[in-house]
């Protein structure tokens, strides 16, 4: 049984406004996120991109060719994934209608820094973060507010996307005048625990009575190798954050548990897994599971495959009656009042960059990382 959050999802996603061009923009909004290939021929330089990163995935040695090889090899079967879903990512169709609903909703709100234009910044497919930064530079905004769309932190995520930021003014200069800050985590919003929350009520309301409340409620968050769990990040902590959250809000109405996806390699990731879960509470007798990506804020190969394809296939293979799946936040009302307060908030906080985003890990051993902290610290301003 599938849930709104699927294929049609892809093939259906919302036209967006385009900014206006009329108005010169005042506060550019850099939305920051993975991204994903728009057709199928880009699969492979977006997988390169990924396993080169060494912000996301550390080999031994030689990361490059070790890189390339895993690239090149899992090529064929991501490309079937893509088009199976449509034949690309629709993560920037949401992405964009999402920043335009928050620029509207702002120059409305928070009219002394308007207007507002949303600038979409990947870090593995176009439009790249640079492209982005090249774009906010040309039309002269006098305030830049990085916003990463993670709402869980991670080196691996966040920040290597922050890196990217640091690395492009390094190189190219830091226009003068321009304000800088950073809403670099927001895993505490108690807006987006609503709208979880109330995207689970009404998928739960749909199943049938005898297993409403036996349902359990899997919360699936991308997974990271373990051993940038114990070198200080603080990725699983805050995942952690947001599903309590959740089911505050529920009022703890269901069984729930908390498990990861996405592992790659044979490294040692951080678990439990929600393929492995799903076949596990099959074999404990369980029947119902509600599927919520609680770490996604858009649809995407994710959410559209992994869960809506692949684990559906697993979990009635392996006895599971009924597994419906959450969408993600998308263009939820619920969703852009979130991100409308986390701006509004940032703006009036006088903070332009965490103390915890400065603080590094208690084991980080990066040198790029050390750099990137200390120029953030020393730039970013309101």
């Amino acid at each position: 049984m599938f849930s709104k959050g699927t294929l049609f999802i892809a093939q259906q996603c919302p036209r967006y406004v385009k900014f206006s061009s009329a108005s010169k923009p005042k506060t550019a909004i850099l939305m920051l996120n993975m991204g994903g290939p728009q057709h199928i021929d880009q699969v492979h330089d977006y997988l390169h991109r990924i396993m080169t990163d060494r912000d996301v995935i550390q080999f031994p040695f030689a990361q490059n060719v070790i890189g390339e090889w895993i690239a090149k090899r899992r090529t064929p079967e991501v490309q079937k994934k893509y088009q199976d879903i449509g034949g690309g990512s629709p993560i920037l169709k949401w992405t964009r209608l999402q920043g335009d609903l928050l620029c509207k909703k702002l120059d409305k709100e928070h009219p002394e820094t308007a207007p507002h234009k949303p600038y979409v910044g990947f870090r593995y497919a176009s439009p790249f973060t640079e492209e982005a930064l090249e774009e906010l530079k040309k039309d002269g905004v006098e305030r830049a507010i990085v916003f990463s769309q993670y709402p869980q932190y991670s080196c691996a995520t966040t920040g290597s996307s922050l890196n990217v930021v640091y690395k492009y003014f390094r190189d190219n200069g830091f226009p003068d005048g321009l304000k800088l800050s950073i809403i670099d985590r927001w895993s505490v919003n108690p807006l987006l625990a609503q709208c979880f929350a109330h995207l689970i009520r009404k998928e739960l309301a749909l199943l049938p009575d005898d297993v409403r409340k036996e349902a359990i409620i899997l919360f699936s968050a991308h997974s990271l190798p373990l051993k940038a769990v114990n070198r200080g990040d603080s990725y699983p902590s805050e995942v952690g954050c947001t599903v309590q959250l959740v089911m505050w809000d529920l009022q703890y109405c269901n069984p729930y548990q908390l498990v990861f996806q996405s592992k790659v390699g044979p490294l040692p990731w951080l678990g439990p897994f929600t393929d492995e879960s799903v076949k596990s509470y099959a074999k404990q007798g369980k029947k119902a599971i509600l599927v919520v990506p609680i770490a996604f804020v858009n649809e995407h190969i994710e959410t559209l495959h992994e869960l809506d394809i692949e684990l559906i296939e697993d979990a009635k293979k392996a006895g599971i009656e009924i597994i419906r799946r959450v969408p993600a936040p998308n263009d939820h009302p619920l969703f852009i009042e979130a991100l409308v307060d986390l701006v509004k908030h940032h703006l009036r906080s006088k903070l332009p960059v965490s103390p915890k985003l400065i603080n590094r890990c208690p084991h980080c051993d990066s040198p790029r990382c050390i750099e990137s902290k200390q120029w953030f610290a020393q730039n970013c301003k309101l």
